[in-house]
């Protein structure tokens, strides 16, 4: 459910992203967004003292998570909305590939199926104009999709029956992220902060503490709980709820696709999530099964 609430937040970045950015420019509000995430991270961090795998485990995850946003914001930008859609949702195949290559375990191909419905659904949803020809916005987000896949899993991966703090990994990953984006932009941020006004420091706000404090907190938790291939299917829904709160607030329009694509993309989901489940349940039980014979 909470992974759900993250999808439904990152929907709902879109309208900020996209009126801050052209106030305040790409790096600047990636900028600002960390610094804010770091800062109110930090006074939680003054009981605790990373030790030093968190340090290494933060900073590799801080940036596997930059590069995404990075990636993201600017193929967005040089790209159709649809082939951007489709492309970013190929998370939901390439997450469970990569962690079962990692693993050595394949999830069923029921799961593949269900993940290549949602992507269709994906590609309904976003549909407006049609899929354009490849160009570097393409390139970028196919990338982006790439190294999402990779953050997922390596989330999980590096997690993986350690008694890590999640909130510790999450403030080292906004502590990278600022640091990262407030030297590349450091030339651009006075000229930004002057042009933001009251709305627009709200939008940073909400990027700062819902998008990126709160988002990438569940999304460690969660991961550490489940499955990298059960999150990314979660996570997949973010393009449903864009759309739906386009619809709701910024005056956009349902089509007949666009619906098609909502139904194909939460029915994939539940399905998906559904076989996830059954095949984690078998393998503990598979793994379950010699311990008790050894006994």
């Amino acid at each position: 459910m909470l992974l759900l609430v993250v999808a439904v937040v990152w929907g709902s970045s879109y309208l900020a992203a996209q009126t801050l950015v052209l106030v305040g420019g790409v790096l600047a509000v990636l900028a600002l967004r960390f610094l804010v995430s770091a800062l109110a991270l930090t006074p939680v961090m003054a009981r605790r003292r990373p030790s030093r795998p968190e340090l290494r485990v933060g900073a590799l995850l801080g940036l596997t998570q930059a590069s995404v946003l990075v990636l993201e914001t600017y193929g967005v930008s040089l790209t159709s909305a649809t082939n951007a859609g489709v492309l970013i949702s190929l998370t939901i195949l390439l997450t469970p590939a990569i962690e079962g290559a990692v693993h050595r375990r394949w999830l069923p191909g029921r799961f593949f199926a269900a993940a290549a419905v949602a992507v269709a659904g994906v590609t309904l949803l976003v549909a407006g104009p049609g899929l354009r020809a490849p160009t570097a916005g393409d390139a970028l987000m196919l990338a982006a999709a790439v190294v999402r896949s990779l953050h997922v899993a390596l989330s999980g991966r590096l997690t993986a029956g350690r008694r890590y703090d999640t909130v510790t990994l999450t403030w080292l990953q906004t502590v990278v992220g600022a640091v990262l984006f407030t030297t590349v932009a450091a030339p651009a941020l006075p000229a930004a902060v002057r042009a933001f006004g009251p709305l627009d420091w709200l939008g940073i706000l909400y990027l700062a503490l819902g998008c990126s404090v709160f988002a990438f907190l569940v999304q460690l938790w969660a991961i550490r709980r489940t499955s990298a291939a059960r999150a990314s299917l979660l996570l997949g829904t973010e393009p449903v709820w864009a759309v739906l709160i386009g619809v709701g607030i910024g005056g956009d329009h349902l089509t007949a696709a666009a619906v098609a694509g909502i139904a194909l993309v939460l029915g994939g989901t539940w399905y998906g999530q559904r076989v996830e489940a059954e095949a984690r349940r078998r393998a503990t039980v598979e793994t379950r099964e010699p311990e008790r014979v050894a006994s």
